[in-house]
């Protein structure tokens, strides 16, 4: 099977668009840069004649690759155009990646550097690469070009986008999180972030290593998990959250059956035994929307010994707590929030938004009862991620839910290169989790609470 075939019908153009190099940007070049997109630009539509896409699926990579070469040099000797052997790979590449990839967007997926990809127009492209943001040279031809990448995008996973669904979340095939919103909201053209995920799962080792947690915590979150606690992670966006979720799944005991929750499926937890559910949007008629609330109760009847939501965003809360406390125990999940206070704070928002009336003393001890740790994390100033601060919920005190602080991140200032300089240490204080964890043959070392501990 080949991919020579008689003329393609118009109709698949839209299948493969032109991708041009990222743009020169010295003045004196850019004449040069305008002639060589504009033959590009002819190439990749001469090409469409030769191609017979309905066979890419079926083919290796390798095959593709020798056969576009083959195509590329006919015409190039039809238009008796000179491209050098590095222009001529330049042009393959770019061919193969708007064949089977994401056109622009493969060169900055497979850079497992960078962590963020964030589009803003067509011509305006951002990476997070260690923390930071940087601006890349990376451009699409035009804004149709960009949409076609997020269609292309969002229909792999059964979404869309339109005019009357101007907003979605998807993920590619590898599970990295993508969010798009297009115009009319988008004003000056579509918006694209993509949230990576390494290939590399990272767990707990390279979380110490990376010196987001201290060795000693990392113990302590072990016993957490293995000793059945149910933790809420709290954080900003892009601080950590779902990594820290999925290092501290990895001390789930492999023979429980784990229910996953997801909008977009990104955990990458390595048990055997998952059930992963994800939620489905409305039709393009409003219906068929499948919550995370409709998927909570659903899993409640899937004889979970453990569910894990993504992220709790609305009345799931409220559900995920009912789970919690109804002998689900070790189970876990995130939320948005800047510390541990307002992580409970936001969970309790969450109840009221479930439309159930419950006076706000009775959610609170709902959620003291149902939670066990918040362990929250942040990104540093010089995008660094860590574990600021890891807390015991003890229980209540009149309308108040009580909570102690067992270990914290201390920022003691910044180097001149804008490092941020600190320590972890344990606050002193011995918490309960100590005696429950012995029920499960877990022994943690009083050693590990002493007040004058530090780790750098």
């Amino acid at each position: 099977m080949a991919l020579w075939s008689v003329k393609t019908p118009p109709a698949k153009a839209s299948q493969l668009a032109p991708v041009p190099h990222a743009p020169v940007r010295s003045p004196e070049l850019q004449s040069q840069a305008n002639a060589i997109l504009d033959l590009k630009v002819s190439i990749h539509r001469a090409l469409l004649d030769k191609i017979n896409l309905s066979v890419l699926d079926q083919l290796p990579r390798a095959q593709i690759e020798s056969e576009i070469k083959e195509i590329v040099a006919e015409l190039l000797e039809e238009k008796r155009e000179l491209l050098n052997a590095k222009e001529r790979v330049n042009l393959v590449s770019d061919v193969l990646d708007e064949l089977l990839g994401l056109g622009p967007l493969e060169p900055l997926l497979k850079d497992d550097s960078i962590t963020d990809i964030l589009v803003n127009g067509y011509s305006t492209v951002f990476i997070e690469r260690l923390g930071l943001l940087e601006k890349v040279p990376t451009r699409f031809q035009d804004e149709k070009h960009l949409l076609r990448i997020i269609q292309k995008i969002v229909s792999a996973v059964g979404r869309r986008v339109d005019e009357s669904s101007p907003f979605v979340d998807a993920r590619l095939a590898d599970g990295s999180r993508v969010n798009a919103i297009i115009p009319p909201l988008a004003v000056d053209g579509s918006l694209l972030s993509i949230r990576k995920f390494s290939r590399n799962r990272i767990g707990m080792d390279r979380l110490i290593e990376l010196g987001s947690v201290p060795a000693p915590m990392a113990e302590v979150m072990k016993a957490l998990v293995r000793s059945r606690r149910n933790v809420l992670i709290s954080g900003g966006t892009g601080s950590g959250k779902t990594t820290l979720l999925n290092a501290m799944s990895s001390f789930i005991d492999g023979r429980e059956r784990i229910v996953t929750i997801e909008d977009s499926a990104e955990l990458q937890l390595q048990q055997e035994h998952v059930a992963r559910l994800e939620t489905r949007p409305p039709n393009i008629e409003g219906k068929g929307e499948v919550s995370q609330r409709d998927l909570v109760k659903n899993a409640l009847r899937m004889r979970p010994d453990r569910i894990i939501v993504g992220e709790v965003r609305a009345g799931e809360a409220f559900d995920m707590l009912q789970a919690m406390n109804t002998g689900h125990d070790g189970s876990m999940t995130t939320v948005h929030a800047n510390t541990p206070r307002d992580a409970l704070a936001r969970v309790e928002q969450m109840i009221g938004m479930s439309g159930i009336d419950m006076a706000p003393q009775a959610a609170r001890s709902q959620i003291a009862s149902a939670i066990d740790v918040v362990v929250q994390v942040a990104r540093m100033a010089d995008g660094h991620r860590r574990v600021v601060s890891l807390s015991e919920i003890v229980g209540m005190e009149s309308d108040t839910i009580t909570m102690q602080e067992i270990f914290r991140y201390r920022m003691t200032g910044r180097n001149e290169d804008g490092t941020v300089l600190g320590h972890f240490e344990a606050t002193g204080i011995r918490p309960k989790l100590l005696s429950e964890a012995v029920a499960y043959g877990i022994q943690l070392s009083p050693e590990l609470f002493r007040p004058e501990t530090q780790w750098h």
